[in-house]
C-alpha cells in the first residue's frame, strides 16, 4: 500500500473544493496523515491600454481570503493541518508547495471545464498533474446519491 504521510489540499473555496476537503480529510484520518491547506491568491493582471491601469486588489480581500483559509478545519480535530496563503500562478505554486512539504498525495476539485472554456483559461488541475511530484487526485462532482444510498448498510426486517 503507498504510504501517505502527507496530504496536499489546495482550495479556491468552490463548491468542488468543498468536496475534495471532505475527501482530504476522510483520507488524513484514515492514514493518519498531516494535512496541509493551502489557497493561492493569483495577483490582478494589470491591464494597459483605453481603459488604463487596472487597481490591485485592496488588501482586505488578501485578508478575508486568508480568514477564511484558515477557517477550513477537518471535522476530525486530531488530524493534525497547516495553512498556507500563497500569491502567484496556482498550478506553480501548488506544485512547489506540493514538493517542500513532501506530500505523498494532492488532492483537489476541479471544475471539468472543457472546449473553448479549458482552452481560453486553461485547467489548474491538469497542469498539476502534468508537473506534481507525487499522485494527484481531483474531484469533479461529489458521489452521487443513489450510489451513497446503495453502498449504505441495508435495513434489515425483523420477522415474527
Amino acid at each position: 500500500m503507498l504510504p501517505i504521510k502527507t496530504i496536499l489540499h489546495p482550495t479556491d473555496f468552490s463548491e468542488r473544493s468543498e468536496y475534495a476537503f471532505k475527501l482530504a480529510s476522510a483520507m488524513a484520518r484514515d492514514y493518519g496523515a498531516r494535512l496541509v491547506l493551502c489557497h493561492v491568491h493569483q495577483l490582478p493582471t494589470v491591464v494597459y491600454g483605453e481603459f488604463g491601469v487596472a487597481p490591485p486588489e485592496p488588501p482586505e480581500t488578501v485578508d478575508e481570503l486568508r480568514e477564511r483559509l484558515s477557517r477550513l478545519r477537518p471535522a476530525d480535530p486530531t488530524i493534525p493541518v497547516e495553512h498556507h496563503m500563497i500569491e502567484g500562478e496556482p498550478a506553480q505554486e501548488i506544485v512547489r508547495l506540493a514538493a517542500d512539504s513532501h506530500c505523498d498525495m494532492i488532492v483537489l476539485g476541479t471544475h471539468g471545464r472543457t472546449g473553448l472554456a479549458r482552452l481560453l483559461m486553461g485547467s489548474v488541475a491538469e497542469q498539476v498533474m502534468r508537473r506534481a511530484p507525487c499522485p494527484v487526485l481531483t474531484i469533479k462532482t461529489p458521489m452521487p446519491a443513489t450510489l451513497t444510498e446503495a453502498v449504505a448498510e441495508p435495513e434489515v426486517a425483523l420477522v415474527e
